[in-house]
């Protein structure tokens, strides 16, 4: 039995802790491709590393801890976490996806799982009449994000989870832009939940890893089973450094989130910006809904400026903000969803939902905020016609 209860403790104490072995505090980097075995027919611990990987194991342990659920399991991406869920499914299934999700998401389903007959429908999900009105017999998952990427629209977890338990299908959350720490899908009944654990996980902008958590044992040997069968796994220093990221997460979002408060209520007064994106303002879309299921309203931010501002000009004008893909590092980046993240769906489909071709996204770090703020408000005063 544990020895902790909040989740600040379980960020570092939480999954396989240390190593018995030694008495070392950090779990070991076991970088090893094969174990000795001490006998024909007999049942070994560790066999293959792509089966299993003590490093990886103590990560898997930690997620699964964290999100509450019964097995977590690590992948080499957060594409290849995502792309291990969607093998759950067989020719014929239809997945329901959010009507904004991160660009990733999209182009698997559309350009690879098509090939196996495997369908998806875009629906708003924030719409619960909508979404139960759009579950067939085809219908075996609804894949959500909340807040969703890049437009941080909120669905009401709970009622989703619920909604697809009455109907037999699976409820998926992408939980990257919250975090265990702020967010805890599978307490309000998802079935699985994902990571792109490059992200605020990571948090240093130093690996590329995804992870996967389910509630029940079926649901885990099936992801096994995928797993090991299709090896994208991650490997043993990744796995390090992400349970080395994982300890920080805690004091790290925290100060995230401060800044991002602070930059949101600086972006929502700004003179220069049109529309603002940020579930933590009071008057944001499922503001209620995020108080309930979140701790806060996490530390992204997306934010159109009025069309006498050059975005172009913004961006090449930033100096401390880097223009780059990828979120949630402890430094502040910022990227154009339009032709970066969001490149791979169809123009027609981004302007249905509200991708504009005028859209910012802004992932807030943890600098100095005056640095960050004066750093924003130089660019838009240089982006102004």
């Amino acid at each position: 039995m544990s020895t902790y209860q909040a989740i600040e403790s379980a960020l570092i104490h939480g999954g396989i802790y240390g190593d018995k072995t030694t008495g070392a505090v950090n779990t070991p980097i076991y970088q090893t491709s094969t174990y000795e075995q001490t006998g024909i027919g007999e049942e070994p611990t560790w066999e293959y590393s792509r089966t299993g990987n003590p490093t990886r194991a103590a990560l898997e342990a930690l997620i699964a801890e964290l999100e509450g659920g019964k097995a977590g399991f690590a992948f080499g991406s957060g594409m290849a976490a995502i792309t291990a869920v969607l093998s759950l499914f067989s020719s014929g299934d239809e997945v329901i996806i959010s009507s904004n999700v991160y660009g990733g998401t999209f182009r698997v389903l559309d350009k690879v799982f098509s090939n196996f007959q495997i369908a998806y429908k875009i629906v708003d999900t924030g719409d619960l009449d909508l979404l139960e009105r759009s579950i067939t017999p085809q219908v075996k998952a609804i894949l959500v994000e909340s807040p969703a990427n890049p437009l941080l629209t909120i669905t009401d977890l709970a009622a989703v989870a619920q909604l697809a338990k009455e109907h037999g299908i699976l409820s998926i959350v992408d939980n990257t832009f919250m975090t265990p720490y702020l967010q805890r899908p599978i307490e309000l009944g998802a079935d699985i939940v994902i990571h792109s654990a490059t992200k605020y996980l990571g948090g240093h902008s130093d690996l590329v890893a995804g992870l996967v958590v389910v509630n029940d044992e079926t649901l885990a040997e099936r992801i096994a089973f995928i797993q090991n069968s299709t090896g994208g796994v991650l490997g043993p220093f990744d796995s390090f450094l992400l349970i080395r990221g994982i300890k920080t997460l805690g004091v790290r979002l925290d100060r995230h989130v401060e800044n991002a408060e602070k930059a949101a209520n600086f972006l929502a007064q700004h003179k220069a910006v049109k529309k603002i994106y940020y579930p933590g303002l009071p008057d944001a879309q499922g503001y209620e809904i995020n108080r309930r299921q979140a701790k806060n309203g996490g530390a992204m931010i997306s934010f159109e400026l009025f069309d006498n501002y050059d975005i172009q000009t913004f961006f090449k004008s930033l100096k401390l903000i880097a223009l780059a893909e990828s979120l949630g590092g402890v430094e502040s980046l910022v990227c154009h969803p339009a032709t970066m993240t969001h490149a791979a769906i169809p123009k027609d489909v981004r302007d249905a939902v509200g991708i504009t071709d005028g859209l910012i996204r802004l992932s807030i770090g943890i600098e100095n905020i005056d640095d960050l703020l004066a750093d924003l408000d130089q660019a838009i005063a240089e982006s102004e016609a």
